[in-house]
């Protein structure tokens, strides 16, 4: 058994390093579509701590995504010492602050946010928490939107451009590598460097879950007022979830950043809140596996309709709009999934188990 595991994990981890070559045989566009998919698992990842984890439903994630892609773009684009003479003067060949400065200041400051954003609202649940997270990831949007005067910080909706893309051990991911003749586009290096992140994330939500720490947000998630009477802290235990899902969306924010070269206010909607939360039911609430599952499904689909999309409009003689098309078919598979698999594609055996028996 021990073996059959071994070579699975063989299989799986040649097929990942393969598939993006596999891909940009048909195009670079595919891999971007691959890159997309590995930033929406990081993304749900952090949300399913919050949501799958400690049962508190967040409808305002992007805030943090946008935290932690504004970070980065401000501290690796020529926008801050092209605006304040001050820091002109202080860094005269522009800012350029290293990944590895970055990124921690990016994971910080929306875990701070985050922490800001749980502390208001630990006696809210259900639909007021919804609410109240909702109405926060707005106001971020509108903060980003409208910081351009009397101070431009954010650029307003022009957004930030000249991102520096990333660079790691010297190697600039701008540029294609060339190793014994096997050429590596720019957009495979990233889908490389996303992937070990989301391994990386996978494993250390993995172990949070196994832990003190995870059983204590399962508890809450369960029953708030027995996990409370059990002598668990639930107001430091929710603000936890709330920091420690903000990091994971700070961290994939900056990533986001690097990867496009270019943000603004316009990339974190909320509808990409609804998408994030739609992954996770998808996939299956609570459990990792289906939860990379669903972020891959629902952050592909969209890109891959583009290419059914566009043959129907033509069969039609344009009468129908391709985008509305293709969010028609989005939601068509959603609803057709979940009256198949009310919770989710995946979900989790364990959980499974406790109903049948409770049946």
């Amino acid at each position: 058994m021990k073996n059959q595991k071994v070579v699975v994990a063989l299989l799986a981890a040649v097929g990942l390093i393969v598939f993006p070559h596999i891909l940009q045989s048909f195009g670079n566009a595919w891999v971007r579509i691959a890159d997309m998919a590995l930033l929406f698992v990081l993304l749900s990842i952090g949300l399913n701590i919050v949501v799958g984890y400690a049962g508190l439903l967040d409808l305002g994630y992007v805030a943090f995504f946008a935290i932690g892609a504004y970070t980065y773009g401000l501290l690796a684009s020529p926008h801050l010492t092209d605006t304040f003479a001050s820091i002109q003067a202080m860094f005269p060949e522009g800012l350029r602050t290293p990944l590895w400065v970055v990124v921690p200041i990016a994971a910080v400051v929306a875990g701070v946010f985050g922490v800001l954003l749980g502390a208001p609202t630990l006696r809210l649940r259900g639909d007021y928490l919804a609410i109240v997270t909702l109405g926060f990831g707005e106001i971020i949007r509108v903060f980003m939107n409208n910081l351009d005067h009397p101070v431009n910080i954010t650029n307003g909706p022009k957004g930030i451009s000249q991102i520096e893309p990333l660079e790691m051990f010297g190697l600039r991911f701008s540029r294609k590598l060339e190793v014994m003749g096997v050429e590596f586009a720019s957009v495979t290096l990233y889908y490389y460097v996303l992937l070990a992140l989301v391994i990386l994330s996978i494993i250390i939500s993995h172990r949070l879950e196994l832990s003190r720490i995870g059983r204590a947000w399962m508890a809450i998630r369960e029953d708030e007022i027995a996990a409370k009477a059990m002598g668990i802290n639930t107001r430091n235990m929710k603000l936890l979830a709330f920091g420690m899902g903000a990091t994971f969306g700070g961290v994939s924010g900056s990533f986001f950043a690097a990867f496009q070269g270019f943000i603004s206010p316009e990339s974190f909607t909320l509808m990409e809140s609804v998408m994030i939360v739609a992954m996770i039911v998808l996939g299956g609430v609570g459990y990792l596996p289906g939860v990379v599952l669903g972020a891959v499904l629902l952050a592909a689909l969209p890109e891959v309709l583009r290419y059914v999309a566009g043959p129907l409009q033509t069969m039609t003689d344009g009468r129908l709009d391709a985008a509305i098309l293709r969010q028609f078919l989005i939601a068509l598979a959603m609803i057709t999934i979940m009256l198949l698999r009310p919770r989710g594609l995946w979900p989790s055996p364990e959980h499974g188990k406790s109903l049948q028996n409770n049946g």
